[in-house]
């Protein structure tokens, strides 16, 4: 039995599931002087807190030690093949097959601190600009916000099959070419249907290019138009007529389908690491998302 420090470690049983996913230790080098649990705990807990590296709490191993870690395991693609893994154990215990056969992709806007007067003024002149940590960052003019967008590719269940960050300056239509890779169809073999939203429409972009190229059927969601006017052929007068029966509820409405990556964006959120992006590296940044979801899903797998 191990101890919680925090709410943000993990549990017996969530180690007992991942423990057997790690690398095999290495017989060369110098050896490791902090337990594996201890070091997945301490990167957890900067999900969940989303403080800065050098405010880690003294209870943990030294930042620059927990940050490597992070980093080799992004390098490596450790943190990818444990996300699979876990996504493929929580699909069967959910009662589908590991692999998905249709999903959604959507993007959402990543902000990111405000450059500092000095960078702004000498190196963010250049077109790919650099905010005050360094890294690159464009501006969405549609939506005005500058910074970065997550385009994720979600299974009917919101978990995660791809993501990709890049600039916001690139639309979603020109981003889906980055996230779905030539080897998209290697890695997910079954999926042959995905839903988008508008933002994907365009001649040879977006679905056309994804129906062309990946072979996968695409279906744009459109919301409901609420009409300004309608014919109304009852001989009624007008305190009589229910105007329910002709336009569709005021208000929010679920769109099908398109609820379920804005779901796992909302998971996302829930993680301070991910309410804005502050990392200097977009693959560090892909690297946080896939550590979200593995905790997400080391979480539900407990329970079973």
């Amino acid at each position: 039995m191990s101890t919680q420090l925090y709410a943000t470690d993990l549990t017996d049983a969530e180690w007992d599931l991942i423990e057997p996913l790690l690398p095999p230790p290495t017989h060369t080098g110098r050896p490791r002087l902090h337990a594996w649990r201890t070091l997945f705990n301490a990167i957890f807990y900067q999900l969940r807190t989303g403080g800065a590296w050098r405010f880690l709490p003294q209870e943990w191993p030294p930042w620059k030690t927990v940050f490597h870690y992070l980093r080799r395991f992004r390098v490596n693609g450790t943190w990818e093949r444990v996300h699979t893994t876990l996504r493929e154990r929580l699909r069967v215990q959910l009662g589908h097959d590991p692999q998905p056969s249709a999903g959604s992709i959507d993007s959402q806007e990543g902000l990111v601190p405000p450059v500092s007067a000095a960078c702004a003024a000498t190196r963010c002149r250049r077109r790919a600009r650099l905010r005050g940590v360094g890294g690159v960052r464009g501006y969405d003019g549609g939506k005005q916000v500058k910074g970065r967008k997550r385009h994720l590719l979600v299974d009917t269940e919101g978990l995660v099959l791809k993501a990709t960050v890049h600039t916001a300056d690139i639309m979603d239509r020109d981003g889906v070419k980055l996230l779905l890779t030539a080897t998209i169809t290697t890695t997910f073999p079954r999926p042959r249907h995905v839903w988008l939203d508008a933002g994907y429409n365009g001649r040879g972009k977006g679905k056309d290019w994804i129906e062309q190229t990946v072979g996968w059927s695409a279906q744009i969601v459109q919301p409901r138009r609420r009409p300004s006017k309608v014919w109304i052929f009852d001989d009624l007068p007008d305190d009589q007529i229910d105007g329910s029966t002709y336009f569709p509820p005021p208000g929010f409405r679920v769109l099908p389908r398109r609820w379920v990556v804005a779901r796992t964006f909302g998971w996302q959120s829930q993680q301070r690491r991910l309410r804005k992006d502050d990392e200097r590296l977009c693959a560090t940044s892909e690297a946080w998302i896939y550590v979200a979801m593995s905790r997400l899903m080391l979480r539900r797998l407990a329970r079973f």
